[in-house]
């Protein structure tokens, strides 16, 4: 496949992915006060699938880890805002399978191409071991969130979240530049901007 289709699926992606945090920045402005529209979890969702596919073709197994963690935590965000009830069913089911049938159409005679994830000559081991620390750092917050909002029983992006969203990013923008990644690069400065806004309105509002 050639690298424009590549690169167009990645860019694309992060334009859902920082669409999403223009939408919940906007918000949250006119609100004063950190909020989590509905839109933001269903455009993660959408643009998590694209990254995953742009990972795989780019056979980077930092990035296919990262949106593998989080895809899932997604779909249940839209469950608690009860949003998710009103998908159509077929594309519920559609959403739930197809990364289930990635994961089998990933396997090569009933076994991971370990040589395809690990051996990748572009990459450096000591670079992946970078990337996979960075998407672990910035999945995490979504981990977090999750569990907090199951406290909550409700939806919401609290200050350990935004703290680990801004920490796990500037992780990435180093791995991007190291591995001269244009798309994890234009996606995570837009992102690393927001971020800290979020935290100063929450400081800010919370006091």
């Amino acid at each position: 496949m050639s690298n424009w289709i590549i690169y167009s699926i990645g860019f694309l992606a992060q334009i859902l992915f920082s669409s999403r945090l223009v939408v919940q920045w906007i918000t949250s402005e006119k609100k004063r006060k950190v909020i989590t529209p509905t839109l933001f979890w269903s455009l993660s969702l959408i643009a998590s699938f694209l990254l995953f596919v742009y990972g795989y073709l780019r056979q980077d197994f930092a990035i296919m880890l990262g949106q593998s963690l989080t895809y899932y935590i997604y779909i249940r965000n839209l469950q608690l805002q009860n949003q998710w009830q009103k998908f159509p069913k077929a594309i519920q089911w559609f959403l739930l399978i197809v990364p289930i049938l990635i994961v089998f159409y990933y396997f090569n005679n009933n076994k991971i191409d370990m040589t395809l994830l690990f051996k990748n000559e572009d990459i450096p081991f000591w670079l992946l071991i970078l990337g996979i620390v960075s998407q672990v750092v910035f999945t995490f917050r979504f981990i977090y969130q999750w569990i907090y909002s199951e406290k909550k029983k409700e939806s919401t992006l609290p200050f350990g979240f935004w703290a680990l969203s801004l920490a796990g990013s500037l992780l990435i923008l180093v791995y991007a530049v190291l591995r001269k990644d244009p798309v994890l690069f234009t996606g995570h400065i837009l992102g690393a901007v927001i971020y800290s806004r979020n935290l100063v309105l929450i400081k800010k509002y919370n006091d």
